[in-house]
């Protein structure tokens, strides 16, 4: 069986989330990474005995990289994309895919003319919850998809920061960082081509001045339409209609939610995210998940059924009841992203979040932003 040796650029907490993953799975080997923060780069040696550099382009360059896992912030993933892909590494790159569709378009004309593959994810359109649900609607049982219904109610805005993370020019915000996921999710389940946005998003908090919130319309073309509702401003937890159980796939306390707001308070924040990040003297790598991942409660109204993806089955309420359809525990975490990269660069097929995907979904966050800013319907073009 042929290895993929990877290379990390960005040892922040993307890189926390997917470690376990790659560290886990034969068909791939952690060989180098790239980071500013050397406290980063020693734990990724003691680790993974791994080597590691100073700068990204170096990474590039290390003959051990057949592909780079992008995670570094938002605003240099573009740059980086480029540099792998002139060195001929292939890539997975973290969402969002860039900061604009100008950025986008480089990416993929950079990977094209490399000849090198890239998938953009994780998002939570790879979790396994969802595409059994995906594949509920193609098997035809249910009609067609009328009507999605999408919420998450977290506490996003108050986990430790750096600046840029705050400002929505330089990526950050609710919008950027988390309709990707919401988005990726609807399109995933719609299985049309969206065709237009009606959105309005929250800055609510002076200290954090960049949204927060959203809620978006999202119309397909074939006159399907989802309702996406976000929060990140740690008041209600939309884990408690998800058994409480996290995102991550663990079960949680939900007394201890106002954690996030009482550590800011208290805590430097810039300190509190070194020392949580990769390598820090607080971090705590992430326990294997019991249940499978999500993003929130999500409902597919189809003509016969109203289906429902949680995190150990999806529930099935029709005409005739309500059924469920368990799904087995998971293994390797986030292993269906693996699946897309080592089919794309192995097997050389086509991924389901290439670059075309990716801005799509690009194209519907700043589509966000913009129907919020100009109060109006947004056409898309993508």
């Amino acid at each position: 069986m042929r290895t993929i040796g990877i290379g990390v650029a960005g040892l922040g907490r993307a890189f926390s989330l997917m470690a376990a993953s790659f560290a886990a799975d034969a068909r791939l080997r952690l060989v180098a990474a790239a980071d500013p923060r050397p406290e980063a780069l020693q734990r990724f040696r003691s680790d993974f005995s791994g080597t590691i550099y100073p700068s990204v382009e170096q990474l590039c360059a290390d003959p051990q990289v057949d592909a780079v896992y992008v995670a570094t912030p938002h605003q240099f993933h573009a740059e980086h994309v480029r540099l792998a892909a002139s060195h001929g590494k292939h890539v997975l790159v973290e969402k969002p895919m860039a900061l604009s569709l100008d950025e986008c378009r480089a990416m993929i004309h950079a990977v094209r003319d490399a000849n090198v593959q890239m998938v953009v994810g994780h998002s939570h359109s790879f979790d396994q919850p969802i595409l059994a649900t995906r594949k509920l609607i193609e098997s035809a049982e249910f009609g067609r998809v009328r009507m999605i219904t999408a919420l998450n109610f977290t506490d996003f805005l108050y986990r430790p920061r750096r600046p840029e993370e705050l400002d929505t020019q330089r990526g950050g915000g609710a919008v950027f960082n988390q309709a990707a996921h919401q988005v990726d999710v609807v399109r995933m389940l719609a299985g049309s081509r969206a065709a237009s946005v009606r959105a309005s998003s929250g800055a609510w908090d002076a200290a954090r001045p960049t949204e927060g919130a959203y809620s978006c319309l999202l119309n397909f073309e074939d006159g399907t339409f989802a309702t996406l509702v976000y929060s990140g401003y740690a008041h209600f937890d939309s884990d408690e209609f998800m058994g409480w159980i996290g995102e991550m796939g663990r079960k949680k306390d939900p007394s201890a939610y106002g954690a996030a707001r009482k550590a800011l308070a208290s805590s430097d924040e810039q300190l509190l995210k070194n020392a949580r990040n990769y390598g820090g003297s607080e971090f705590i790598a992430p326990a294997r998940p019991e249940f499978h991942q999500h993003f929130g409660p999500v409902i597919v109204s189809c003509d016969r059924a109203d289906l429902r993806p949680l995190p150990d089955r999806v529930e099935i309420c029709d005409d005739t009841g309500r059924r469920s359809v368990a799904l087995a525990s998971p293994g390797i975490p986030r292993v269906e992203v693996i699946d897309e990269l080592y089919a794309a660069v192995v097997e050389g097929k086509q991924p389901v979040h290439d670059g075309e995907w990716a801005a799509a979904t690009l194209e519907i966050c700043l589509a966000i932003l913009r129907s919020s800013r100009e109060s109006q319907e947004i056409p898309l073009a993508r």
